[in-house]
């Protein structure tokens, strides 16, 4: 081989590896951009979500919180507060008489004590009002599912004919813009004007910081072994075992809330006179393609098919009388029981469920006798008793 065509290929060389060293340097450095950017929205993203110090009770792990905050409506103080006065204020109702509170209040651990709310002109629904409480960690919110997040359940209710009664949500804006402190606060919150999405926003905003725990059950886990009675600590043996209460109202330390968040025929809805009559025609009409899901929150308060539950939102017959498994925080404070609020007492409902339920086509699988004596009831009546946690009760609207 000629020198040249040697000096030629070592020359060809170096250049190569000179350029593969360049390269990855520009890769490197890429990497390291991206990385930052990453990292440096993230750190953004999560200061955002926590600029907001929430008391976490005993009983709720401290990251779980940040976690359901989500990304595009960050938790600030200041929203925080207009989300509370949107909560009381009855002027979201069409004749200023029903706010968020008078179904979900404070005094009654954010329900009503009713077996089924009451809106405008005293119109009765179909169903019971559940807690709010740590209703931020549930994957849906209504008995039936209707609505994915927080933000989306608080636009329902206040259009719902039966409940706030506001014609839609363009009267509820107008309404709201007539008030001269909101127009100021929502400029303040969110910088611009009032829309339908930021007055759900600040109402959810409002709502993640109702959370509950520490409770005596909270206390017991923790290691306080004196924090239950004897009794309980028997119902808390049986609500794992005999009783079978913990394959729906799952517990564990990342998901301490009692619930499965899952739906289930109980056979509550079989109390219903003609409710046999009404699935059949569900069923038809679902085939048939027939039912229209925009209707779907009047639906659920009407009398004539609130009963079907997760059957309206998923037009899957095998839903038909499925509703979905409450938490069992603070249910000491929440009666009357179940979707309707059919059953008055904790003892109550233990004998329901003793029973097997009500017997009908689709009858969840885990429905069956549990053969409990009077004293092993007795005793799951006191542990669920331990499960009354503390909560926020202290508002100035609510003095």
């Amino acid at each position: 081989m000629s020198y040249k065509v040697k000096m030629k290929n070592k020359i060809q060389a170096t250049t190569m590896q000179r350029l593969r060293k360049f390269y990855q340097l520009v890769l490197l450095f890429v990497v390291f951009i991206l990385s930052f950017t990453f990292f440096t929205e993230r750190q953004a993203k999560s200061s955002a979500k926590v600029s907001y110090e929430v008391k976490i009770p005993l009983g709720i792990p401290k990251d779980l919180w940040e976690i359901f905050v989500p990304p595009d409506n960050p938790i600030t103080p200041e929203k925080v507060e207009l989300g509370r006065k949107l909560y009381f204020d009855k002027r979201l109702s069409v004749d200023n008489t029903v706010s968020c509170a008078t179904c979900h209040d404070p005094k009654f651990a954010f329900t009503d004590g009713k077996k089924v709310s009451e809106g405008v002109r005293g119109q009765k629904g179909a169903r019971n009002a559940p807690t709010v409480l740590n209703a931020m960690f549930f994957e849906q919110q209504f008995w039936d599912g209707r609505a994915p997040t927080l933000e989306e359940q608080a636009k329902q209710p206040i259009i719902n004919p039966v409940e706030m009664g506001m014609p839609d949500h363009d009267a509820v804006v107008k309404k709201l813009k007539g008030i001269p402190e909101y127009v100021d606060a929502f400029k303040k919150v969110f910088g611009g004007e009032i829309t339908i999405d930021r007055v759900a926003q600040a109402i959810a905003a409002f709502e993640r910081t109702l959370l509950t725990g520490n409770s005596p059950f909270d206390r017991f886990i923790a290691g306080d072994q004196n924090a239950i009675s004897e009794s309980a600590k028997r119902g808390w043996q049986l609500f794992q075992g005999k009783a079978r209460c913990i394959t729906c109202h799952e517990f564990n330390r990342s998901n301490p809330f009692f619930t499965d968040n899952k739906y289930h025929n109980i056979g509550v809805a079989m109390n219903k006179e003609g409710f046999a009559e009404l699935a059949r025609k569900a069923e038809q009409l679902a085939k048939q393609g027939q039912l229209d899901k925009r209707k779907l929150d009047e639906l659920a308060l009407d009398p004539a098919y609130s009963e079907l539950g997760r059957f309206l939102v998923t037009f899957n017959p095998k839903d038909i009388g499925a509703f979905k498994t409450p938490t069992l925080r603070n249910v000491e404070l929440t009666a009357p029981y179940m979707h309707d609020g059919s059953e008055a007492t904790l003892l109550d409902v233990i004998k329901f469920y003793n029973r097997g339920g009500n017997e009908n086509p689709n009858l969840s699988g885990e429905m069956r006798p549990l053969n409990l004596t009077d004293e092993e009831m007795n005793d799951l009546v006191e542990f669920l008793k331990t499960l009354t946690g503390e909560f926020p009760k202290d508002f100035p609207e609510n003095k």
